[in-house]
């Protein structure tokens, strides 16, 4: 079965009078080039002499592009008056050796996706009916013709055209996608588009065929997705909520919208309870907004400034109901909305040039009402419909959630901020063994306060105790672990224990908390201490520390120097002793202590901290407020990581002429004389008022001491901010207080004591203890 493909008529001259359609289709020329020339112009070679007898047979043509089109002709001749041969109708057929070639035919010219054939000159051969649907011309319009001749699009056309150059030039597939329209996720139409060579049997290529597929919606979910996947990574940077709404709007414009606002309630830049949204109209305030056009032209809402949604526009439908609010112009609603934006503006600009549409979507997370997002469009061709409305739901619901992140993360820190303030010292006691200047920096870090820690704590006998403490790890939970530390070292320090003694029992405290506290393991996160105690009247300083940086020493006219001392594990390890050192230090000594956050981060080297700490703590310096100031700003990172506590203490030291002591004989006899010997010691200090009170301290303390206690025995009279009178012996026994009965003869001395001065209590020493009494100067 044969099919006619062309069919041609020869004049007696040999020359082409007519032409079919078949004819070009399969040689590419048209009539109006080819009528008129010369039959033979169109054979790639002579013709076989039996061919021309036969009338019949195939026949190698040569087609307007070069190649060789092999056909099958016939030719019958065209009978004159008189019978002569005036011409020849010659017909070509095509073989239909291949079976299902007409349903083949049919399939190309029937296929839903642009199919068309070029010749290696990119003029068409072929188009089917979807591609010249799309162009929006028949197919006779397009064969033949140059491609770049029919298309309007001169950018996408230089593209399409290399494309098929390349495969025309190589003979290899060529597979992209090509994109027109606005670069929006439903404003670009893209096409998948295949490219691929033809060839004749022989192998020599003849054309370029290719196939073009509609895959707009496949790009545009790849967009929403891709949208999607910005915003996870994108939104929710930092825990800041002013600019967590700015990465939203970043992320919006210009891809979604040309116009984007963020409006949140007030509560959520506060540290308020959320409300419930009211019924009626909604006020907001604008934390970010964004727009395609140049210096943001139209905003009716300034930044910070509070604004309100009538109930019934899109913005606060959108809080009401809970989820995305379409609108476009013509409806009531929107075009109200558009009007009462342009109301506000002093200028007298309208609000956006070319509005067409806008989506309101609430920021919802937890189940909590933050604010609400409005994007709007103008140059984007396409309104908003129900698949952008799920979009922004989806972006949206993600920025709320970092949103909320953001704001409860600034609660909990200005919380636990709050928290670590009403810990630490408001203002440190009054004493005079030391001059004292502290600081407390916290972390600037998104990790939140710290359980750093500091205190000066008075001590008997004028002596003063000094602590610096590190709990590990930042929050609330670091923040109450440090202020149950911190009461405890008050209440240990209260017993006058030495500082070995004190961590030991510390350490203990914070292994029961470690067990006690489900979940939260203290001793694993960690906490170090350093407890000192200076007594002014023998100028030593006492220190031990559990897993704490040594202090640094400053002595009159020398250069600072770290103090040699063994740190012990930090608290909470259990098992490990601590060892205590003593350093004797002329007056005027500085002495620094710190915690670990002012030389340690992660970002420089510990040592270079150490020397600059060094060179801080030797430069010259007009008090010991400046000089702490000043080893801050040296030695103190631009974006701390860590908190800091830094306790720098200047000592002082009580003199011969403020402190009077006496060899006790152990004789019952001896008492009145120490009675005296205080009296007089009063006298000179001007303390005459104060002599009866200290007659029956003295008298008291000195005959327990001689009945009970264990020589050699001392009596101390010191002046400093009150007047303390000390007993030491070598018994290890402390004496209690305790309420006597009507008919015990003793008993009563010890409540006497405790009714007539300020306080009173003892003190294990190395070789024995002390009963100590403090008294109140006189206001004189």
């Amino acid at each position: 079965m044969e099919r006619v493909a062309a069919a041609a008529i020869i004049d007696a001259q040999g020359r082409l009078t007519g032409w079919s359609e078949g004819a070009r289709l399969l040689t590419g020329h048209t009539a109006d080039e080819i009528v008129g020339r010369p039959a033979a112009g169109l054979l790639a070679e002579d013709v076989p002499p039996g061919v021309l007898a036969a009338r019949s047979g195939t026949v190698a043509l040569r087609h307007r592009d070069g190649h060789r089109v092999e056909l099958a002709l016939s030719a019958c001749p065209v009978l004159g008056p008189g019978g002569e041969a005036a011409g020849y109708v010659v017909t070509a057929t095509v073989p239909a050796t291949v079976p299902g070639t007409a349903l083949a035919d049919q399939a190309f010219q029937q296929a839903s996706m642009s199919m068309s054939v070029f010749d290696l000159g990119q003029s068409y051969l072929r188009a089917n009916a979807a591609a010249c649907r799309l162009l929006g011309v028949a197919e006779e319009t397009l064969v033949g013709r140059f491609y770049p001749e029919t298309v309007e699009d001169a950018e996408h056309s230089r593209g399409f055209l290399s494309h098929l150059r390349q495969v025309a030039e190589t003979g290899l597939p060529v597979r992209y996608e090509s994109f027109t329209g606005t670069p929006a996720p439903n404003g670009v139409h893209a096409w998948s588009i295949e490219m691929w060579p033809l060839r004749e049997v022989s192998g020599e290529l003849t054309g370029v065929a290719l196939a073009a597929f509609d895959s707009s919606e496949q790009y545009r979910t790849r967009r929403r997705l891709a949208l999607l996947n910005e915003a996870a990574t994108g939104i929710g940077t930092t825990l800041d909520v002013v600019r967590t709404a700015e990465e939203l709007v970043e992320l919006l414009v210009p891809q979604y919208a040309d116009f984007a606002s963020i409006d949140l309630l007030d509560w959520v830049l506060g540290e308020d309870e959320p409300p419930m949204v009211p019924d009626g109209g909604i006020t907001l305030r604008r934390v970010a907004h964004g727009s395609t056009q140049e210096g943001n032209p139209g905003v009716a809402v300034h930044l910070g400034e509070m604004h309100g949604y009538r109930p019934s526009s899109p913005p606060a439908r959108a809080l009401q109901e809970g989820g995305a609010v379409l609108g476009r112009t013509g409806e009531p609603d929107f075009d109200q909305w558009l009007a009462e934006r342009n109301a506000r503006r002093p200028e007298g600009r309208p609000y956006r040039e070319g509005v067409h549409s806008m989506i309101a979507v609430p920021l919802l997370a937890r189940g909590t009402t933050l604010g609400v997002a409005v994007c709007v469009r103008s140059r984007h061709p396409e309104d908003y419909a129900p698949d952008d409305a799920v979009l922004a739901e989806e972006l949206a619901s993600r920025a709320a959630v970092c949103i909320d992140n953001a704001r409860r993360f600034a609660r909990e820190r200005s919380t636990a901020h709050a928290l670590q303030h009403s810990l630490l010292p408001r203002g440190l006691p009054r004493q005079a063994a030391v001059e004292v200047a502290h600081r407390y920096l916290p972390s600037g870090s998104l990790a939140g306060i710290g359980g750093d820690w500091f205190d000066v704590i008075p001590l008997s006998g004028s002596r003063v105790g000094l602590v610096v403490g590190d709990v590990v790890g930042h929050g609330i939970q670091s923040s109450a672990t440090m202020g149950r530390l911190r009461t405890a070292v008050r209440t240990l320090a209260d017993v006058d224990l030495p500082p070995d003694e004190l961590l030991t029992h510390l350490d203990d405290l914070v292994t029961h908390l470690a067990a006690e506290d489900s979940g939260e393991e203290v001793a694993e996160l960690g906490a170090t201490c350093l407890y000192a105690v200076y007594d002014p009247v023998s100028r030593r300083l006492s220190l031990a520390a559990a897993g704490h940086p040594a202090p640094a020493l400053v002595l009159p006219g020398g250069t600072p120097e770290f103090l040699p001392m063994t740190a012990g594990p930090p608290l909470g390890v259990g098992g490990l002793p601590f060892e205590a050192m003593e350093v004797d230090l002329p007056e005027g000594s500085v002495v620094a202590l710190y915690t670990d956050g002012l030389i340690e981060d992660r970002d420089r080297d510990v040592d270079h901290a150490t020397d600059e700490l060094r060179r801080a703590l030797g430069a010259p310096a007009d008090s010991l407020e400046d000089l702490t100031d000043n080893v801050l700003k040296a030695v103190m990172p631009e974006q701390p990581t860590d908190d800091v506590a830094l306790l720098m203490v200047r000592t002082r030291a009580l003199g011969t002429d403020r402190v009077a002591t006496w060899d006790v004989a152990p004789d019952p006899a001896e008492v009145a004389a120490f009675r005296q010997a205080a009296t007089e010691q009063l006298a000179v200090w001007g303390l005459e008022e104060a002599a009866f009170v200290t007659e029956l301290v003295v008298s008291e303390l000195v005959t327990n001491a001689i009945r009970y206690g264990v020589p050699p025995i001392k009596l101390r009279l010191i002046r400093d901010r009150a007047l303390i009178v000390e007993v030491s012996d070598a018994s290890s026994t402390s004496p209690h207080l305790r309420r006597a009965h009507a008919y015990d003869e003793g008993g009563r001395g010890l409540l006497l004591v405790a009714q007539l001065t300020q306080r009173w209590g003892s003190r294990q020493t190395g070789s024995g203890k002390t009963i100590w009494a403090e008294q109140p100067l006189p206001e004189a």
